[in-house]
């Protein structure tokens, strides 16, 4: 009998689904706000003419800590994403396609200099995370 039990308690437990959360990289709203604070890095360090707006970065890196635990993940998920080698890798591609869709040849320095005077100039939210010298 108590088998019986345990089995039927075993097998409630596997019907009832887990509160599954849909993964951070298919959250747009923080999968995308990383992305910006990630290619405003990357225009800052190719080119020398800009620099980071260090603690508007932070303020929105914070607020998209803070978003994603609004949605319900907990630090240490938020962590995993963030520090994942296959999601840096993935977010490396998504910067490099965005750099590709804009006519940036990677590696051309003097390209990321002007799309980021150019995103500055236009108050971006990439723009805003920079600042010309």
């Amino acid at each position: 009998m108590i088998i019986l039990s345990l089995a039927l308690s075993l097998t409630v437990l596997v019907a009832v689904p887990v509160d599954a959360k849909t993964p951070l990289r298919d959250v747009a709203e923080i999968d995308d706000g990383l992305l910006t604070v990630a290619i405003a890095d990357e225009m800052r360090k190719r080119c020398s003419s800009l620099d980071a707006r260090i603690l508007r970065a932070f303020g929105r890196l914070h607020n998209l800590k803070r978003r994603a635990k609004e949605l319900g993940y907990t630090s240490q998920e938020i962590d995993a994403y963030v520090s994942n080698a296959e999601e840096k890798a993935r977010m490396k591609s998504r910067g490099e396609a965005w750099f590709e869709q804009r006519g940036v040849a990677l590696g051309d320095y003097e390209q990321y200099c002007a799309l980021g005077a150019q995103e500055v100039s236009q108050g971006t939210a990439i723009g805003q995370l920079l600042r010309q010298r």
